[in-house]
């Protein structure tokens, strides 16, 4: 019994042993966590290192640059957009204001004075004008009152050829120059300007004419040329609306234009 007891307290420490000889070790956590910690810092490392992302960051500023400088831009553009609106619309409103004036009726009015366009008191046509002349003029002025810009030019192109000695001659001119101003046709609507300053002189035209002539020696950057002008207006015309928009004009000219 004794031998037997001893065998098997042996056997069983033999599986014992036998046993803890097979069952491999368990892991150190904090080994695991460094191992881990390693790994990560070496994808980090490659990322920070990898070119195409440093490119594309780079990429990105310039894109995001280009896109300030074209919004920037286009607020230039409608900043410019806007200025040039309201100077047409106070291209209009400006002839709008002399159309009306001719279109009224007022006591003593002459020829290119308010009243009926070209004509004298009364509504009679100006002495030495024919009905011939006054129907072709007229055709022409209502072309103008209707915004058909083109068809006035034209047609007070045409008068003024067939009809170079008509009263109205110096009307036309003028009016045609208001045309071609109105239609930022600037060197035409200068020569039409110049032309009634030079033919008619003594013309009621004159003080719009040479106002006018200023304006569009400013339109055609000629600033100095465009300061005498409208100097000239308020010097030889001082108490004429003329004077009053040449003094305006000459007060928001750009100091340093030359």
């Amino acid at each position: 019994m004794r031998f037997a007891a001893r065998a098997a307290i042996a056997l069983g420490l033999a599986a014992l042993v036998a046993g803890c000889a097979t069952t491999p070790p368990e892991d150190d956590p904090v080994q695991i966590k460094l191992n881990d910690l390693d790994a990560r810092l070496t994808r980090v490392e490659r990322v920070v290192t990898n070119k195409s992302l440093v490119e594309l960051a780079q990429h990105l500023d310039e894109v995001q640059t280009a896109v300030r400088q074209l919004r920037g831009r286009v607020d230039e553009l409608e900043n410019g957009t806007e200025a040039m609106r309201k100077q047409q619309r106070d291209l209009y409103s400006d002839l709008d204001k002399r159309l009306n004036a001719l279109q009224g009726t007022a006591s003593g009015a002459v020829p290119g004075q308010p009243g009926t366009p070209g004509q004298a008191p009364g509504g009679q046509t100006p002495t030495g004008a024919s009905s011939v002349d006054q129907a072709v003029y007229n055709q022409a002025f209502d072309a103008l009152k209707a915004g058909s810009y083109s068809v006035a030019i034209t047609g007070f192109r045409d008068f003024l050829t067939n009809y170079p000695s008509s009263p109205l001659a110096e009307n036309a001119e003028y009016w045609m120059g208001e045309a071609y101003y109105v239609t930022h046709d600037f060197n035409n609507a200068s020569t039409a300007f110049q032309t009634v300053l030079d033919k008619w002189p003594q013309s009621r035209k004159v003080p719009d004419a040479l106002l006018k002539l200023g304006y569009t020696q400013y339109e055609l950057k000629k600033y100095t040329d465009a300061r005498k002008t409208l100097t000239a207006v308020t010097q030889k015309f001082p108490s004429s609306d003329a004077a009053k928009l040449a003094t305006d004009r000459l007060a928001h000219m750009p100091a340093n234009t030359h």
